[in-house]
């Protein structure tokens, strides 16, 4: 067969047997691209016995969902909830990286990777009754991939380059084109973002889609009550029979309900799951994982794939559109300080832009390593001279590199202020302005204003890095037409998302891994982020999906 045609194929099990994952021939290529890298997911749970139905599970996590539409609901907690409520065309195996069957059965890919031809199951319906088939395909990905500017609806376009369309060949076969070869379709369609959703709640504009009560999907949850800032009930669909075959079972999910608290303070989140007011928290604090493990609760974490937590540069704006500064920070600053005085075991520090869970990973971390005195040449070279406090000067302006990132995440703030510190050192004077999600994404459009913008980006395909650094897509680091690197960016990117040939989306993978890190310097990895819970004892079968999402479909807890 060949690696550019392929084809998948499901028989469905029987209710409440596991099946071993299917590896397609496209699976094959992907875990062939893995080379050595290291599979950082969950941790085992716990042998408990045969899992029992029924009960509540009380969560508790830092930010409050706010906008619940699969399609647009962006942040982790919005991502978290529409994880479980909205079933995909393909699932990622968290274990393998796989692309198994899901609401599709199967698959045809044409030879030039524009074409996607998909069999689907005929057996779904959404939580409003109506029935699932070719023409939902159709609806979804047309507002996936076009977007509707009457209902104020914009394109996924990062994850849907070169859409043209999606025709229903038969009642249960659709077929989707592009105008360029995508690489990485089927991956992106097992993302949070290509979520199933009803034909009712595709005719609403984006405020209305956002609403819980007007949102129609598959999943094995639908959300019964939601509280911005406060809590979110997902309550379990009765009849749900169509879940991923790797899963731990199939059948209607364990939990009667799940009820997702919003706790902003560390402090007060732990203190809830030790007094046993909550079942389980996320967003756990550094300094709390060793005293809750001593204390008996399970502390699971999982890396998150795709682009790690990385500095990356705007090429336009004073003083990063010097290469030279680039590379001095690259250089300046302690990973091993930040891996033994910040970071816990649940977190790595970055060894490519990569995440180690990518398929296409390369190991770049000897090129990753502290060397101010080289930090410091190459800064004097540049023209950048000591000023009178300290910081470096060039035609009298200062070396004051201003960064925007994210507080959501707990290592953030000490990380970058260890790395703050280390680059004072060399005269480099690093401005953190670290906000919450909201805050941030309203910074993050204001132009001409940061030099680097620090944060990750979750998927587990090579095809991130054109998705993210290419300008003719996001183009993160403002690369515009007249740089000299323009068309180089363009071609280097576009690589990843070629050809499925396993070697040679391997070597485009390196190319453009090196490209971002040591040709031009546009982003400086820092460390690899994971989400990690905490977990009574009570609590059984403690997952993520494989962008590491918590699901809840095969979690169970004692009867109380």
């Amino acid at each position: 067969m060949s690696l550019r045609r392929v084809r998948s194929s499901l028989s469905r099990p029987p209710r409440s047997r596991r099946v071993a994952p299917l590896i397609t021939a496209l699976t094959a290529a992907s875990l062939l691209l893995v080379g050595c890298a290291a599979s950082t997911v969950a941790s085992p749970t716990d042998d408990a016995g045969d899992p029992v139905s029924g009960g509540t599970l009380k969560f508790a996590l830092l930010d409050a969902p706010a906008n619940l539409d699969p399609h647009s609901g962006s942040s982790y907690p919005e991502s978290l909830i529409t994880s479980n409520t909205a079933d995909k065309l393909t699932y990622q195996n968290p274990e393998t990286g796989a692309i198994e069957p899901w609401l599709a059965t199967s698959w045809e890919i044409n030879d030039d990777l524009t074409q996607f031809t998909f069999h689907l199951r005929d057996d779904v319906t959404f939580n409003d009754g109506t029935k699932f088939d070719a023409n939902s395909v159709v609806e979804n990905f047309d507002i996936l991939g076009r977007g509707n500017e009457a209902l104020s609806i914009p394109a996924v376009t990062a994850y849907w380059v070169g859409y043209q369309n999606t025709v229903a060949l038969d009642p249960y076969t659709a077929k989707v084109t592009f105008d360029r070869p995508s690489a990485g379709f089927l991956q992106a369609l097992s993302h949070y973002f290509s979520g199933i959703v009803g034909h009712s709640t595709l005719q609403l504009n984006k405020a209305d889609r956002a609403l819980p009560q007007n949102i129609v999907t598959t999943g094995p949850f639908t959300v019964t009550e939601h509280v911005y800032q406060q809590k979110t009930v997902l309550t379990k669909r009765e009849g749900y029979n169509w879940a991923p075959a790797s899963r731990k079972h199939n059948g209607d999910a364990y939990l009667d309900k799940v009820e997702i608290d919003v706790i902003p303070e560390a402090s007060v989140r732990t203190g809830a799951l030790q007094s046993g007011d909550v079942d389980a928290i996320l967003d756990v604090n550094s300094t709390d994982e060793q005293p809750l493990a001593a204390a008996g609760f399970r502390i699971v974490p999982q890396a998150i794939p795709g682009r790690d937590i990385a500095f990356d540069f705007k090429t336009d704006q004073f003083p990063t559109n010097d290469q030279a500064v680039r590379e001095a920070i690259k250089l300046g600053w302690s990973r091993d300080a930040l891996q033994k005085t910040v970071l816990t075991d649940s977190y790595k520090i970055s060894t490519s832009v990569l995440s180690e869970r990518v398929p296409g990973w390369k190991d770049f971390s000897s090129d990753l390593t502290e060397d101010q005195e080289k930090a410091e040449q190459i800064l004097d070279d540049a023209g950048w001279k000591e000023g009178s406090d300290g910081v470096r000067e060039k035609d009298g302006q200062k070396l004051t590199v201003k960064l925007l990132g994210i507080n959501n995440l707990v290592i953030n703030k000490p990380a970058y202020e260890l790395i703050q510190q280390n680059l004072k050192e060399i005269g480099i004077d690093l401005e953190l302005n670290l906000l919450p999600i909201p805050d941030y994404t309203a910074a993050s459009k204001q132009q001409n204003t940061w030099n680097i913008v620090a944060a990750n980006t979750s998927r587990g395909d090579v095809s991130v890095l054109e998705q993210l650094y290419s300008p003719l897509y996001t183009n993160t680091s403002r690369i515009q037409k007249d740089n000299p690197i323009y068309q180089e960016s363009v071609d280097t990117l576009a690589a990843v998302s070629a050809t499925l040939d396993p070697q040679k989306r391997a070597d485009a993978a390196a190319t453009a891994q090196d490209f971002l890190l040591n040709k031009y310097v546009l982003s400086v990895p820092v460390y690899n982020p994971a989400q990690v819970t905490a977990a009574s004892p009570s609590v059984h079968n403690v997952e993520y999906e494989a962008q590491s999402r918590n699901v809840f479909y095969d979690t169970w807890i004692d009867p109380k």
